[in-house]
């Protein structure tokens, strides 16, 4: 019987080649050795989506929760990589080696992992499992926890504000990998610019098509389709390309635009050379959904099931860094309490 997991606070990719064989890693990526740290049973293998570590948006926003929990709790842990390119059965016998080195709770972080992780947890009824954005049968499992986010109510929110500061009433999309999880980015944006302006121009780029999941790791493809989209006028752009999203910062930047980061408050975490151009962020609590999950482990629960984090439980939001939208954050804030009470259904399609 599945158990549902607790929280008080809220808690895509291809395959994946282990990382940082042999040793463990800190806080800042360096090497350590956490046998004298060690104070709970719990070993953790977290599989990183493509970019891994280090993409300023995604996957680093996992990587917080996981170093905050690691330190909190003197977790053992090993961090494994994804690889654009790789097939299912790579991704599966990855995840078997986490567990045959004995990690007993495994973290996937995104959507494609989720006929490996399905497989490998029927497989492994005594390891605990969690996958990141997916919620499908694929990935179902009584000892697999299945955390999803309401990315299009974020989204909303940010299309919104776009509407709100563009100057040319023409805004921008860019999207890693034109899949169903990035069309619910892309359905909220469009529904929370035209919720302020109806006629409002929104020009729309999907990097890849699957199996080519490179859109979430190519800051050079995603320069070009923001450039493409400035140069037809758009002064607003959004992307929802992970580490593609950097390119997208770049051509901002060189134009004097202005951009929307994604997942992580990017403001924060870009490069220190964009950070100035970006207003806000849809953030998704990543960081508090792996941090939450691992605190419930060390405390003996099997968190496993659904579990869909919103607006509400503020599982995703708008970042409000350097006060770029400090200025229309009540009609931001108008338009979330009408999510939360319902009076506004924000499509994902």
């Amino acid at each position: 019987m599945r158990q549902t997991m607790k929280v008080a606070a809220v808690l895509s990719a291809a395959s994946l080649a282990l990382a940082a064989c042999g040793s463990d890693t800190s806080t800042d990526g360096t090497a350590t050795d956490d046998a004298a740290a060690k104070t709970s049973d719990v070993k953790v293998g977290l599989a990183y989506d493509v970019g891994g570590r280090g993409d300023q948006s995604f996957n680093d926003s996992a990587a917080k929760g996981l170093d905050k929990a690691k330190d909190e709790f003197g977790l053992e842990t090993k961090e494994a990589a994804a690889t654009a390119g790789e097939n299912e059965a790579a991704q599966k016998e990855r995840l078997q080696q986490l567990v045959d080195a004995g990690y007993t709770h495994i973290i996937a972080v995104g959507f494609a992992y989720a006929k490996s992780v399905g497989q490998v947890a029927k497989e492994n009824p005594d390891v605990n499992f969690a996958i990141i954005d997916d919620a499908s049968e694929d990935s179902a499992g009584d000892n697999v926890a299945q955390l999803t986010f309401a990315e299009e109510q974020g989204s909303f929110l940010v299309g919104a504000a776009a509407a709100l500061k563009t100057k040319t009433d023409n805004i921008g999309f860019v999207g890693g990998v034109n899949v169903p999880l990035i069309h619910k980015f892309e359905a909220g944006f469009e529904a929370g610019a035209k919720a302020v302006n109806k006629d409002i121009k929104i020009q729309s780029k999907y990097l890849t098509e699957p199996p080519d999941f490179s859109g979430f790791a190519d800051p050079a493809k995603g320069k070009t389709a923001a450039e493409g989209m400035l140069d037809k006028g758009a002064d607003v752009i959004y992307h929802a390309a992970g580490g593609s999203g950097g390119g997208v910062f770049t051509a901002v930047a060189a134009n004097k635009a202005m951009a929307i980061g994604v997942d992580s408050d990017q403001a924060l975490t870009a490069e220190e050379g964009v950070r100035d151009v970006i207003i806000t962020s849809m953030v998704k609590r990543l960081d508090t959904v792996v941090y939450d999950y691992l605190k419930a482990s060390v405390e003996g629960e099997a968190p496993a099931g659904p579990q869909v984090f919103d607006l509400k439980s503020e599982g995703v939001a708008y970042a409000t860094t350097g006060d770029k939208v400090a200025d229309i954050a009540d009609k931001l804030d108008a338009y979330k309490q009408q999510i939360i009470d319902g009076e506004i259904t924000v499509p994902s399609e």
